[in-house]
C-alpha cells in the first residue's frame, strides 16, 4: 500500500477514533458529577450508560481492554460508595 494512502487511512481511522473517545470521555464525567451530585437514581443511569460507553471504545479498539475494565471498576467502586451512604 502506498504511503500516501496509508497516511489517509491512518488519518481517517484518527478522526473517528476521536469521536468515541471524546464521547465515552463526556460520558464519564457526566457519571462522575452525577454521582457528586448525590441524587442515586440519577447517577446508577449515569455510570450504566457511562460503562455502555466504555465498553463501546473498547469493541471498536480505541481503548485497551484493561484500561476500560479499569474505568468501569472504579466507577462501580465510587457508585457503591455512594449509595453505602
Amino acid at each position: 500500500m502506498p504511503a500516501a494512502k496509508t497516511t489517509r487511512a491512518q488519518e481517517r481511522r484518527r478522526i473517528a477514533n476521536r469521536r468515541v473517545r471524546s464521547s465515552s470521555r463526556t460520558v464519564v464525567k457526566k457519571a462522575v458529577r452525577a454521582m457528586d451530585g448525590g441524587d442515586t437514581s440519577e447517577a446508577t443511569t449515569a455510570v450504566g450508560s457511562a460503562i455502555s460507553a466504555l465498553d463501546r471504545a473498547r469493541t471498536k479498539g480505541v481503548t485497551h481492554r484493561n484500561a476500560a475494565a479499569r474505568s468501569k471498576s472504579r466507577l462501580m467502586k465510587r457508585l457503591n460508595a455512594m449509595e453505602a451512604k
